[in-house]
């Protein structure tokens, strides 16, 4: 009965040994040597030529029968919600009708070089403060 006792505590005693590894993370209490490193935010992508990207692929932000004219793009900025980068573009465009639009902004997502997504600009993207430069 004694040795089985014995053995249930060494066990016990293993067990719970094993189970701290676990928690070893960096605000954890053990030594600093034992504690797991954070990794810390990816590097940043250095920020994309938008006046190249945007003439390389203009039908990825406007469509071909809107017929873009004066088109004229803002520096990139970081995206705070992700990796990539965030730029605004305007241009004169034309409804699907041939009737004039006007000047429209919008939003553009890029991430390693290729414009992810482009969204109508909203009073939010700040794209009104930006300053935009000629392609």
């Amino acid at each position: 009965m004694g040795r089985i006792v014995v053995h249930i505590g060494l066990m016990v005693a293993g067990a719970l040994a094993l189970a701290g590894c676990g928690f070893a993370d960096s605000r954890s209490p053990v030594p600093e040597f034992m504690r797991v490193k954070d990794g810390g935010p990816p590097p940043l992508e250095p920020p994309p030529d938008v006046k190249q990207l945007v003439r390389g692929h203009l039908d990825s932000v406007f469509m071909a029968s809107s017929a873009p004219h004066d088109v004229q793009v803002s520096p990139a900025r970081h995206n705070l919600r992700g990796p990539g980068w965030i730029a605004c573009v305007r241009a004169d465009l034309n409804s699907a009708t041939g009737k004039p639009l006007g000047m429209q902004t919008y939003r553009i997502d890029i991430e390693e070089g290729v414009i992810l997504d482009r969204q109508r600009a909203e009073d939010s993207d700040s794209c009104a403060s930006e300053s935009f430069e000629p392609i």
